[in-house]
């Protein structure tokens, strides 16, 4: 069916910047979908960072605007999100979603999650 898979996570200081990688196969990628980043802290609810469709639309939830850039990579087939300034409160195990389902066939991947650890 397809494969979604996160890559970039680490522990770095506040202040610092981290670029996640977001892999998905080409065929999904080049279908109509969005890919999307949403992080999960511990002892909270999973929530959307930031999303991009097919035609490079963009939405970011409030906490990560001006911080945070999600884009697409065509050649690589992948979705990045530059994340700048970091604060402690990002810190989370972040997925990568390819969502699909307005597709033919649809699809709806998440991938296996890579931790991101800011230190204060």
């Amino acid at each position: 069916q397809g494969h979604v898979v996160e890559s970039g996570g680490g522990l770095v200081q506040a202040g610092a910047s981290l670029r996640l990688t977001c892999a998905v196969s080409r065929t999904l990628f080049m279908s109509n979908n969005s890919i999307a980043w949403h992080r999960q802290a511990p002892g909270k609810q999973r929530e959307l960072v930031a999303r991009i469709t097919s035609d490079n639309n963009t939405e970011y939830a409030d906490s990560v605007k001006g911080r945070f850039t999600i884009s697409r990579d065509i050649a690589k087939n992948s979705a990045l999100l530059q994340m700048n300034d970091l604060k402690p409160e990002d810190t989370a195990v972040y997925y990568c979603r390819a969502d699909g389902r307005g597709s033919w066939p649809p699809f709806d991947l998440w991938g296996q999650g890579t931790q991101v650890t800011v230190s204060s």
